[in-house]
């Protein structure tokens, strides 16, 4: 039996159970009726039961990714009502970070080097050219605002407010060029590369302007606190732009759409996640960035932040592939799909928890 002759003859009972998941899933005002009868609710779980089995088949047998990518994302669904556990949104945020989010950023660890080289290429490259030629830098920055920005107005930024009010400030900022630099992944590759290319080049001249005034260290000492984070997150989030716009040149098996679907809950999860570290990265750059510590102590500071980010998402990230979970929320794991499987296959009836 091809794909689409079996498709043609489970595509009822796919919709049936979407529409009961939905049934489900509503919220229910007091003193009405439950949302599902007993009667419905056995033919949930029976649907559910037949659906994974049925998901096993179509990847060993078929192996179609739109397919894959459809029974995966009812079942997700139909598991959010059937195994939910009301009042613990901590076990769902617990998932999300222990599961969910280093998920979607270990498979994009490709694209992640794709969006550092995006960004460090122009940085270097601008930084060592400004620094080499002097007259080109005279042309880029007004010599009068190099002296300004080296003798006092870059250390200045990081005490220009009150510490508590500064790490608002650069936090919403931050969020604001990641949810740019994943927004513009719809404007096909041009977008994410040119908002961290644009990035990586004001980086670049910063750098040159502290170095040409023998400033060096002192850039170097109060960028890493908190911009060794702070730029992680901005590449993984234009990671996530570049995953949009390959969707949308080069979808593979999958329609254009499905593929932007996929990508775009993807980048959504990582953005979300993000925020954590922006909200870290902002508390480094008010509080420890203009502080009085030693400079090794203030970089220490950053570079531990940074291998604890990197630590937590390889090792999770990892563990959550082996699961089989690629950064969608309400993914069904190789464990769970298994012993769905072989509840229809022996006619268990799973019970709701």
């Amino acid at each position: 039996m091809d794909v689409d002759r079996y498709i043609q003859i489970h595509d009822a009972s796919w919709r049936r159970l979407a529409d009961l998941s939905r049934a489900a899933g509503r919220r229910r005002l007091p003193g009405t009726a439950p949302r599902l009868g007993d009667a419905e609710v056995e033919e949930l779980i029976s649907a559910y039961q037949r659906a994974s089995a049925q998901l096993s088949h179509v990847r060993t047998t078929y192996g179609d990714p739109q397919l894959i990518l459809r029974l995966s994302r009812l079942l997700g669904e139909a598991r959010v009502v059937i195994y939910r556990r009301r009042g613990n949104p901590l076990r769902a945020f617990g998932r999300f970070f222990s599961e969910v989010f280093p998920a979607a950023v270990w498979v994009s660890r490709r694209y992640t080097a794709v969006a550092f080289a995006c960004f460090m290429v122009p940085a270097v490259a601008m930084g060592f050219w400004l620094v080499n030629d002097t007259a080109v830098l005279d042309a880029s920055v007004p010599p009068e605002l190099q002296q300004s920005i080296a003798e006092s107005e870059f250390e200045d930024y990081y005490s220009s407010e009150a510490a508590q009010s500064f790490a608002g400030t650069v936090t919403i900022n931050n969020i604001y060029v990641s949810f740019l630099a994943f927004a513009l992944g719809i404007v096909p590759v041009v977008g994410p590369v040119f908002i961290l290319g644009y990035n990586g080049l004001n980086v670049g001249v910063m750098a040159a302007v502290m170095h040409h005034a023998g400033e060096g260290p002192q850039f170097w000492g109060l960028i890493s606190p908190h911009g060794l984070l702070e730029i992680t997150s901005i590449l993984i989030a234009g990671a996530a732009g570049l995953r949009i716009s390959w969707a949308i040149v080069a979808p593979g098996e999958r329609t254009r759409g499905a593929a932007l679907a996929e990508e775009g809950l993807r980048a959504v999860v990582i953005v979300l996640g993000l925020m954590v570290c922006f909200v870290v990265a902002g508390f480094v750059e008010a509080f420890v960035t203009p502080s009085g510590m030693p400079t090794a102590l203030r970089v220490g500071v950053g570079v531990s932040v940074l291998v604890a980010f990197v630590t937590y998402v390889t090792l999770l990230g990892q563990r959550a592939e082996r699961l089989g979970l690629s950064g969608l929320l309400n993914e069904l794991t190789r464990d769970d799909l298994a012993r769905a499987e072989a509840a229809a296959t022996k006619g268990v009836v799973i019970t709701a928890r």
